[in-house]
This record gives C-alpha cells, structure tokens and sequence, in this order.
C-alpha cells in the first residue's frame, strides 16, 4: 500500500507539473544563458504570494547569468516550456540597472510596464489570445535609453484566482544590454514586490461564472515608449 501511495503522489506531482510552464532560451540562446535561474525550475511552480521578494524574477532567483545585447527596437522572443496552458494575461516590464545589471538585485520602484496581452470578450466569452503559446515575444521600445537592464515576463493564470492567493504567476527575469535608443524616460514606476495587491481586481477575480465583461490587467498603464 505504502508503495501504492508513492507512486500515486509521484504521478500527481508530474501532472502538476506539466500543467505549469516557464520562458526559457531568450532569441534561440540555452535556457538559462540570459536567464536568472529560479528554485523551481524543475517544478516549473508558480508564485502565488504577490507580497514576496519571489514575485519580482521568481523563487529564490540568482542575481547574476550573461547579458545578451540587444538594439532598441528590436524583439525579445522567449521560449515557453511546454506551453502557456492557463488562461490569463501575459505582461511584460523593464528595470534599468544603475550600471551593470550582473547582480543588481532589481529592488525599489525601478520598473514599468511595456506590453501586455489582455482579454478579448466575443458571444459573452471571455478569450485569452496568450493561451496555447510555444513562444512569446516583446518590441524593446525604441525611445528606451542605452544601458543595462532587467526585462520580465510574467504570466498570471486566472483558473483558481477566485480565492486570495489563488492567481498563479509564472516568471523569468532576463538580463540585457541596450544599444541606440534614445532619450525616453519610462514614467508610472513600479516595484516587486509592491506593485500588486492580493486584492487587485485583475488578480482576485472569478473569471467563470458571471462571465465578465471587462477586464484590466494589473501594474497599470503600458509605457509608450
């Protein structure tokens, strides 16, 4: 019985895990050559505790991976293993670095929003365009001021976000170098943790039965840069 029991809890463990996903192999490269490598990664686990220093880059992420330099306006593709299989929004943010990026730790009200993928509503449905993904990608804004910088992409799937602590968000924080660009300044800064609440509406939300009609991602406005 007692190995009965293992096996069971062994299969249940894998299923959960296949169920959740990460963004790996930033533009082609390894999985984590660019990538800050978190605690989970074998668990592909989510973050559920939006108050924790673990919802800026993911549990217990390193502060230091390669850099990978990129041209202002050009695109950030991430890898998603095996597939976004949750409905929900997918976001994206930026962090400049006070100089190098390798093992600055991201804190303070440092980052802004600049992209994210909502909810369509058709026949009183609500759609998630990023369900079912391989892949995700990001225009680094053109305007954005030389330098180093943290780029994350967060996903949070909705299907248990009823309940405080329900919503699940997947993460990878990303380490870049900007060339070019110009003179922007990113404005509505932010910071993780702090730039959610648990009650959020766009994080505490039923999003089954009434079907809404709307729906705001949270982190604010996306910067037009």
């Amino acid at each position: 019985m007692r190995i009965f029991s293992t096996v069971v809890f062994a299969v249940a463990v894998a299923q959960q895990a296949l169920a959740h996903y990460r963004f790996l192999g930033l533009n082609g490269s390894g999985d984590y050559d660019y990538i800050r490598l978190y605690a989970n990664q074998y668990s592909n686990g989510p973050i559920t505790n939006v108050q924790s220093n673990d919802i800026r880059c993911n549990l217990q992420a390193a502060t230091t991976t390669g850099t990978l330099t990129v041209a202002a306006g050009s695109t950030a593709t991430f890898r998603v293993y095996t597939s976004i299989s949750h409905p929900g929004p997918l976001l994206w943010y930026m962090a400049k670095a006070p100089s190098t990026v390798n093992g600055w730790d991201g804190s303070g009200k440092v980052w802004f929003k600049i992209g994210q993928t909502g909810a369509t509503f058709s026949g009183g449905q609500m759609n998630w365009p990023s369900s079912g993904l391989t892949s995700v990608s990001i225009r680094i804004p053109s305007s954005l001021r030389a330098g180093e910088y943290l780029l994350r992409v967060e996903h949070i799937a909705l299907h248990s976000a009823s309940s405080t602590g329900g919503s699940q968000h997947y993460i990878s924080c990303a380490q870049l170098k900007v060339t070019g660009g110009g003179s922007g300044n990113p404005t509505n800064l932010l910071s993780f943790p702090g730039a959610y609440s648990p009650n959020d509406p766009g994080i505490l939300i039923n999003i089954y039965y009434p079907v809404p009609t709307s729906y705001t991602p949270p982190g604010g406005p996306v910067w037009q840069g």
